[in-house]
C-alpha cells in the first residue's frame, strides 16, 4: 500500500499570449507582479500557429515564456490559473476583450502541464472550474508531444527553451536536498 507524501515541488512557467495593446515591458512588469520573480524568459515568438486570438487580440500576437524563479506546490494550479483569470479580466477592454492571455502552468523533470478553463476528454479537472493536461512528457532526452499538444508546443523554438529551464529546474531540486533522487 503507497502512503501519502508531499508533492515534489515543480516549476512554474506562464506562456503570454499579448498584443499590439501591451508592450514587452509590460507584459514582463505583469508576470513577475502576479507570479513572482522571473528567473528566465525566453526570446519573443510570433504566434503564428492558429487564428484562434486574432479577432479578440488583434494582430500582430506575441508570444513568451516565463518561468518563475520560487519553486511551487503543483496542488495550487487552480489558483495560479484563477489568478491569472483575474489578471486577464483587470487588463481587458471595456467590450471584454482581452489584451493578454496567461497560461500559468507547471514542468517537472517528467511532464510539462498547462492549465486550463476549457473541459475536453483528455483533461482532468483539478478545482475551482479548471482543468489540467499533460501538454509535453519528457522522454528519451527530450519533450515529446501528445496528440493534442498545440502546434506552438510542438515548435523547436518552445522545445529548446523549456529544455533549458528543465535544466535549471533540476539544480534547484538538487540544491533543495542533494540526496534525492529526484525523478518526477
Amino acid at each position: 500500500m503507497g502512503s501519502d507524501s508531499p508533492y515534489q515541488p515543480h516549476k512554474l512557467v506562464v506562456p503570454v499570449l499579448y498584443g499590439s495593446r501591451m508592450s514587452a515591458q509590460e507584459t514582463d512588469h505583469l508576470v513577475a507582479e502576479t507570479f513572482g520573480p522571473v528567473d528566465s524568459r525566453s526570446p519573443q515568438i510570433d504566434f503564428i500557429f492558429t487564428h484562434y486570438y486574432d479577432t479578440e487580440m488583434g494582430r500582430p500576437i506575441t508570444r513568451v515564456l516565463y518561468s518563475v524563479a520560487e519553486l511551487v506546490d503543483p496542488a495550487e494550479l487552480a489558483a495560479l490559473k484563477h489568478r491569472s483569470n483575474v489578471v486577464e479580466g483587470k487588463t481587458a477592454l471595456a467590450d471584454g476583450r482581452r489584451v493578454i492571455n496567461l497560461d500559468p502552468g507547471l514542468l517537472s523533470l517528467s511532464r510539462f502541464i498547462l492549465a486550463t478553463t476549457k473541459p475536453s476528454g483528455h483533461r482532468i479537472p483539478i478545482g475551482q472550474g479548471m482543468h489540467a493536461e499533460i501538454t509535453l512528457l519528457f522522454q528519451r532526452g527530450s519533450f515529446q508531444p501528445l496528440e493534442w499538444t498545440y502546434p506552438d508546443f510542438r515548435s523547436p523554438a518552445y522545445q529548446e527553451w523549456l529544455l533549458a529551464v528543465r535544466r535549471d529546474y533540476h539544480r534547484q531540486l538538487k540544491a533543495l536536498d542533494p540526496e534525492t533522487n529526484w525523478r518526477l
